[in-house]
């Protein structure tokens, strides 16, 4: 008989609604940015070549970083110092009244519709610094310790099938235009505000005796000390940084494959299928042997499928590659999530949260604008290539960089050496 996740988790009242509201706000965000995408890219079309459009989309991924960098450190010492909660709720908020500014920029002509998309792309930059930290910080704490790997399995279940869901509904809604993607994802967002104030949350601890820059450093350097987790973040960072491919998938959307904004949101979906299939199965079958070894074999994994959809011209083969490009990222997530979980205090959530995060939107917001660099230069094709090349490097890379890292074999193992040799600021 097949074995399904448990659902016991969902007893916990806390953790329900805000598993609720986290699914719907990912699903709104992958609306948006297909949207934002199409939109984008089909304006830019209008009077520049496919390389200046694909550049033009790189230019959105920089301008939601820059406030990510700028903000993120302070936005996890806020998560470790003020209400978690309360966080989440403000930061969305805003991220709806940012979803009707671009329902309004919509039906500007495009010399003023690109500035708009751009103003609000760099504001959501600054909600998406502080929604990570408190998301994250925030859920160990709805559920028993021993229920937490269940609870990140059913984390990234939800996450990917939001994934999924998201872009095909959005590239489907785009038939009828932007605004309409923009109207639905906005009352998504709102939905998932009323889950997240529903939630009844445990009364939130701020951490004592530590203040501003101190808190910050002090998140910073945990990270730099423990060395497992480390390698795990920063191989992420350099593999998603030259291996991502979303950004330029209205590129091959339109020009390559030609399938139009509904072979967009269908491509910006493959990757979550994949994840999903995986994540289900790790959900029922958690990894519990050598970790290190799986996530680097992951990546390799990861970066071939990129070849692969480098050099395809037939849609489904390209749904193929993506859906394998899923699948890998998220053994090599799940892995990481799970060490960092495990091995951070509570106290330190937050800011080592805010850290990782860092990391992930340089390698995902960043790497967008590295890839409309790339394809500027090399055209698409090209920089997909240099991407899944890269990729299959570092895996081999990091074996000599972080051997703790490719010879870590179990998880609460791991978490368990990683406190023990916690630096003694933390204790």
């Amino acid at each position: 008989m097949a074995r399904v996740p448990s659902l016991k988790i969902f007893r916990h009242q806390a953790y329900r609604y805000y598993w609720i509201a986290r699914q719907l706000i990912s699903a709104g965000r992958q609306m948006v940015a297909v949207a934002i995408g199409w939109q984008i890219y089909d304006l830019a079309r209008e009077t520049r070549s496919v390389e200046e459009s694909a550049f033009l989309l790189g230019l959105v991924g920089l301008t939601q970083f820059l406030p990510v960098l700028m903000l993120s450190l302070v936005a996890g010492q806020a998560a470790d110092r003020i209400d978690r909660k309360l966080i989440l709720v403000a930061s969305n908020i805003v991220r709806i009244a940012v979803i009707g500014g671009l329902f309004a920029a919509s039906y500007l002509p495009a010399s003023l519709a690109i500035p708009a998309i751009f103003v609000a792309a760099a504001i959501m930059g600054g909600v998406n610094a502080f929604t990570p930290p408190a998301s994250t910080a925030l859920y160990p704490q709805l559920v028993p310790r021993d229920e937490l790997p269940l609870a990140i399995a059913w984390n990234s279940l939800g996450f990917q099938g939001a994934a999924i869901l998201g872009p095909a509904i959005g590239g489907f809604l785009y038939i009828g235009g932007p605004q309409l993607v923009y109207a639905v994802a906005g009352a998504i967002v709102v939905v998932a505000v009323l889950s997240f104030l529903a939630a009844k949350t445990p009364a939130h601890e701020p951490v004592k005796n530590a203040r501003g820059l101190k808190m910050i450093f002090e998140g910073l350097r945990y990270v730099r000390d423990n060395k497992i987790v480390l390698g795990a973040i920063s191989l992420d960072l350099v593999v998603v940084f030259f291996g991502g491919v979303t950004a330029l998938l209205p590129v091959f959307a339109r020009d390559v494959l030609h399938v139009g904004a509904e072979g967009l949101g269908l491509l910006r979906a493959a990757p979550a299928f994949g994840a999903g299939i995986v994540a289900a199965w790790m959900a029922v079958n958690p990894l519990s042997h050598r970790v290190g070894l799986w996530m680097l074999a992951a990546i390799a994994v990861y970066g071939a499928a990129m070849l692969g959809f480098a050099v395809s011209t037939l849609f489904w083969l390209s749904m193929a590659m993506l859906a394998l490009t899923g699948a890998a990222d998220m053994i090599s997530m799940y892995i990481r999530m799970s060490l960092i979980q495990l091995a951070t205090p509570d106290g330190m959530r937050g800011r080592v949260s805010s850290v990782s995060y860092i990391f992930i939107s340089a390698s995902n917001e960043l790497g967008e604008f590295e890839s409309g660099v790339a394809a500027r230069f090399l055209g698409p094709v090209g920089a997909v290539l240099l991407g899944g090349a890269v990729a299959i490097a570092s895996a081999l890379a990091w074996v000599k960089l972080f051997p703790s890292l490719a010879t870590a074999d179990k998880f609460e193992d791991e978490a368990a050496v990683e406190k023990a040799q916690a630096p003694k600021y933390l204790e």
